[in-house]
């Protein structure tokens, strides 16, 4: 008996997808069978060329040039297609060893990882929001960090917790960063202001209902790359430092 979509996905977050190595033994035919390489394949294409938003089952169908109803011999649901995606990008996350002596640089590392993978595809973090992790290749990058923090130090259940907090400064931040590329994009979104009209813009506000905003404007308004990233980031993995260390005596 042919399985369920429900069952199919169950079966891929137990074991390696077969579907792959499946087709490449079958006869070369004249279109290409529908897979789950390709709906995330495609999925990828959507975003890449449209933005999140765009992502449905339908666009993705159209990209694979067939009808909706074909990818649900596959998928279960649009949130299946946000597990495949994320689970992409997360094969391209390199993990290290584990190192009690550089484990906050590790952590930046991988976090910063995730970061550029998500900022490739606009609006793609939105995916990762509100998603338990069981695709196989996601699990692989939590264990990896869940690994880390261990080595660091940091007692289990903070550990644990503290995953969920990167992750989601992650998400959130690459998601904001996508949000503004995107607006500065319409011609009519006046309101995305560079450092130096914010400035002038803050500075003009009325003294004595803003003077802490007038006199650092400078400063509210400040940051370049990814500082303020780094900065939120290291705040979060100082403070498990700190536990760690507290914990230790």
């Amino acid at each position: 008996m042919a399985l369920d979509p429900k069952q199919r996905r169950a079966a891929r977050h137990a074991q390696p997808d077969t579907d792959s190595a499946a087709a490449a033994g079958r006869p070369a035919a004249r279109k290409a069978p529908i897979t789950v390489e390709r709906i995330t394949d495609a999925a990828l294409h959507v975003v890449a060329t449209e933005g999140y938003d765009a992502l449905t089952i339908r666009s993705v169908a159209n990209v694979l040039g067939t009808g909706p109803s074909s990818l649900y011999a596959h998928i279960v649901n649009k949130a299946d297609i946000d597990d495949l995606l994320i689970g992409r990008l997360c094969v391209q996350i390199t993990l290290p060893e584990p190192d009690p002596d550089r484990w906050r640089e590790q952590i930046r590392d991988v976090c910063a990882q995730i970061r550029d993978r998500y900022l490739q595809y606009p609006g793609i973090s939105r995916a990762a929001l509100a998603m338990v992790p069981t695709n196989l290749d996601t699990l692989r990058v939590n264990e990896g960090i869940f690994a880390i923090l261990l080595a660091g130090g940091i007692e289990p259940q903070t550990a644990a917790w503290a995953i969920d907090a990167l992750f989601l400064y992650v998400a959130g931040y690459a998601l904001e960063a996508s949000m503004v590329r995107q607006r500065r994009k319409d011609r009519d979104a006046n309101w995305v202001l560079n450092q130096e009209e914010l400035v002038r813009r803050f500075r003009a506000l009325p003294e004595d209902a803003f003077p802490q905003t007038r006199r650092y404007a400078a400063e509210l308004t400040s940051g370049s790359g990814h500082e303020r990233f780094d900065f939120a980031l290291g705040l979060l993995i100082d403070n498990l430092g700190g536990q760690a260390e507290a914990a230790g005596g």
